[in-house]
């Protein structure tokens, strides 16, 4: 088995049941230590409902991403230009951040957008957005690098959540983030296979534990994560600051 990543021969990881009905084969890439799906047919069934029965942390992690982004944006890039939320799910960060006063829209070919209706991105436009963000989405992903492809077509700085594979790879039963009972998750990345991807598409790389940054930037990894540590404190006084573009869409909207 060829690796998705770096194009090196994968190893047989393990086989496991999928669904409690279907087989699966993983491999692990002992040169990018990547680990992925061999084969994926469970995938039509698994995508019946597109956010799966035991997503319970959606609306919190919606809400805590959506204060974290809320001071990393603000502090690192430029506020006024236009942003996108891919895979954005029913539209609640999309939401959330336009409720704050950041310039989001929403993007989403499987999913209904429910809650930023009238800001969908405009996927032909030719102005790139400021930053694009892509929650619980890699660990879905078939082909990765044809979809990072696409999604730098947008912004060339990615926020991204995705909890990392530990090493050694644990075994079936032993790691939460499998999701082997849904079978949407078919793709796993560590920390080296991340810094492969950025150094191929000539982007830096920082990891903030299951937010990840890939970026045409340069930050200091330190100041990164203090601006992380200490959202709480500061994301009143960054919403403060900003112009909440709530009352704003409700007008555009009406019309």
């Amino acid at each position: 088995m060829i690796c998705k990543i770096c194009g090196h021969t994968a190893n047989h990881q393990f086989s496991v049941k999928i669904m409690n009905k279907y087989s699966g084969e993983f491999f692990i890439c002992p040169n990018c230590k990547f680990l992925f799906a061999g084969n994926s047919d469970w995938l039509k069934e698994a995508y019946n409902n597109p956010i799966n029965l035991t997503d319970t942390g959606l609306v919190y992690r919606n809400i805590s991403f959506h204060r974290i982004l809320t001071v990393l944006i603000y502090f690192l890039f430029d506020k006024k230009r236009k942003f996108l939320d891919y895979a954005g799910g029913y539209g609640m960060f999309t939401r959330l951040m336009r409720d704050v006063g950041f310039n989001f829209y929403w993007y989403d070919p499987y999913c209904s957008n429910l809650l930023s209706r009238g800001f969908e991105y405009t996927m032909d436009s030719k102005e790139k957005a400021e930053v694009l963000t892509a929650f619980e989405v890699f660990e879905h992903l078939e082909n990765p690098l044809s979809e990072i492809e696409k999604m730098l077509t947008y912004s060339d700085n990615i926020f991204f959540s995705t909890e990392v594979l530990p090493m050694p790879v644990p075994e079936p039963d032993n790691f939460w983030y499998y999701g082997f009972d849904h079978g949407q998750h078919i793709s796993f990345y560590t920390p080296y296979t991340l810094s492969f991807i950025a150094e191929k598409y000539g982007l830096n790389y920082y990891n903030l534990g299951s937010l990840h940054l890939f970026t045409i930037h340069k930050f200091s990894l330190l100041y990164l994560r203090a601006l992380k540590k200490i959202t709480k404190l500061l994301y009143p006084i960054v919403n403060m600051n900003m112009n909440s573009r709530t009352f704003e869409d409700h007008l555009k909207l009406k019309k």
